[in-house]
């Protein structure tokens, strides 16, 4: 089947690949490890610019050089939202005995990837442009959207769950059928450590 696969980059990141050999993914290479039988037309990953942190100030360097691999790829596109800090306060567990109840906290917010992602599946199906549409996510936010693409536009829409998490029933309701991503199917869809593009060659980050 001709297919769209749409990727939520944080979900798949903090989901998958965060703290394991395996960041330097391949995702159209992934896309066709999950689905060998399709023929995948097209990939839009969704993600924001994360900002430098007092721990990781390199953070958004690693970023970059990820992207600038993703941009390698055949027929993908990259959708940006944006990543946010706001200061809120957040209650004590234990509260020390006539000290604050309270902590301010900074907190970080990816805005815009559910959003996003939504609209793009929904305008790809009602231009028929797919044949099945792939959502590699676990956020629930997105099974009402699936489930229009599914019920009212009759296309196929499949799930990718990326977490360690069960799939979110949602999701599971929405979706014409359901995976898991695998160990497996990471180690087989790494990048070469090494990359070239127009601006010359780059290589995967030494951390990862």
């Amino acid at each position: 089947m001709q297919t769209f696969v749409y990727i939520d980059g944080f979900n798949l990141y903090y989901g998958a690949t965060r703290n394991t050999p395996y960041r330097w993914l391949n995702v159209r290479r992934l896309a066709e490890v999950l689905f060998p039988m399709d023929q995948i037309e097209q990939i839009c990953y969704f993600t924001a610019r994360v900002n430098p942190r007092p721990n990781d100030p390199t953070q958004p360097q690693r970023q970059q050089v990820y992207l600038r691999a993703l941009r390698t790829l055949p027929k993908l596109e990259i959708i940006l939202g944006q990543f946010r800090e706001r200061r809120t306060r957040l209650p004590l567990t234990n509260p020390p005995p006539g000290g604050p109840k309270t902590v301010e906290v900074i907190k970080p917010e990816e805005k815009g990837t559910d959003v996003n992602l939504a609209t793009r599946l929904l305008v790809d199906g009602f231009k028929n442009n797919y044949e099945q549409a792939v959502v590699i996510s676990n956020d629930s936010d997105l099974a009402t959207p699936m489930k229009y693409v599914k019920e009212e536009l009759k296309l196929k829409v499949s799930v990718v769950n990326p977490s360690k998490t069960p799939t979110h029933r949602d999701l599971e309701d929405a979706a014409t059928y359901a995976k898991r991503l695998r160990r497996n199917h990471l180690i087989r869809s790494q990048f070469s450590k090494v990359l070239q593009d127009r601006n010359g060659r780059f290589s995967k980050p030494k951390s990862w």
